[in-house]
């Protein structure tokens, strides 16, 4: 699990042809509901640590979070093969972040 969010960001179409599965995390690091996230985050990738995970900040102008349509932070959109398979929004438990990894890693 990656701890901080990279200035530097993927373009949309380095991140569609990622092959198999990734999460991509969009947050800031001073964002209150993204650090409160890092926690279950970190819970969920201990049952995953083979999942991909692309951490990027996010905010106006930001290409990448504008081609997800990313509103909230933080935004964990779980890709396979480039295709979106689940989306959460501000999640605060464990259990939702091992549920949609368990959707993706099946």
């Amino acid at each position: 699990m990656i701890t901080s969010y990279s200035e530097e960001a993927p373009s949309r179409e380095e991140v569609d042809a990622l092959p198999g599965a990734t999460l991509v995390e969009f947050g800031t690091d001073w964002c209150g509901h993204c650090r409160a996230a890092q926690a279950p985050l970190q819970q969920a990738f201990a049952a995953h640590p083979e999942l991909r995970h692309i951490k990027v900040e996010d905010g106006p102008g930001r290409r990448l979070g504008r081609s997800f349509r990313v509103k909230l932070w933080p935004t964990l959109i779980f890709l396979r093969n480039g295709e979106e398979v689940e989306r959460l929004v501000r999640p605060r438990d464990a259990e939702s972040i091992l549920q949609a990894m368990g959707k993706l890693c099946s």
